[in-house]
């Protein structure tokens, strides 16, 4: 069986999901990754890990379909037997996300964009951790991506804040619910990614993201991938319930 610790990372064949791979398997951490559409992209990251001296794979997962969710741990399970020796895994991130391509107030937004938004940023995240609870191991990780849209509100972003700020209550009671396996739950705030994340991404709101941090530029997907990686380490192991806020300082 093998002994190093294998993380499960949704949505990791770009932006923040990808660096999160890369920043946990340069700690010694076996990856598998997610992925909905980009296959080759998947691949080249699953690439980019082996070459980092660990074991990686890429699964097909639509994050907001619940009724594949089965379907989709029975591959895992079959993936973690034959390519990684063992049956369970330690870290879940759940990173897979999409936005709107605009901001949209609430007078305009569609009900079919919101039900977009609930099933893969609320009741996908909510499945998708309950169905990956018997192949945890004890004393595992699970890593939440919520939003500085939780805390601050943006014109036309309700849907999104909703779900995110559910996302941190959910954090808060898994954390409790889970104590006693030894399992800590956390979720990471950023503010603004650019670079692969699923924002909208123009010059204008790049602008308007660095005017408005304390450090004074944007942000990229390598800002926040270290974040997980401490949270799945050692050093992290009394830090439970908690929303950790990467914004290099917006709204102090």
């Amino acid at each position: 069986m093998t002994t190093n610790k294998i993380a499960l990372v949704t949505g990791a064949s770009r932006g923040i999901g990808k660096d999160i791979a890369l920043s946990l398997a340069r700690k010694g951490t076996d990856v598998i990754l997610t992925y909905r559409s980009q296959h080759a992209e998947a691949e080249s990251v699953v690439a980019q890990i082996k070459a980092l001296g660990r074991k990686a794979a890429a699964l097909p997962l639509n994050a907001a379909d619940t009724k594949s969710f089965d379907a989709f741990y029975g591959h895992l399970a079959s993936v973690l037997k034959n390519t990684f020796d063992t049956t369970h895994f330690d870290f879940l991130i759940n990173n897979a996300g999409t936005t709107l391509d605009s901001f949209i107030t609430v007078d305009s937004l569609t009900e079919a964009q919101f039900e977009e938004m609930y099933h893969i940023h609320l009741k996908g995240v909510f499945f998708l951790t309950q169905k990956a609870l018997p192949l945890l191991n004890n004393g595992g990780r699970i890593i939440n991506l919520s939003s500085i849209a939780a805390r601050i509100s943006y014109q036309g972003n309700s849907a999104y804040s909703m779900m995110k700020g559910g996302v941190d209550v959910f954090t808060r009671n898994l954390a409790l619910e889970l104590g006693p396996r030894g399992i800590t739950v956390n979720s990471i705030a950023p503010g603004a990614v650019f670079g692969g994340s699923t924002m909208p991404d123009t010059p204008q709101m790049r602008d308007y993201a660095a005017g408005i941090a304390a450090l004074g530029r944007i942000a990229t997907p390598e800002d926040i991938g270290g974040i997980a990686a401490f949270l799945c380490s050692e050093d992290a192991g009394w830090i439970n319930g908690q929303r950790i806020e990467a914004t290099g300082g917006v709204g102090l």
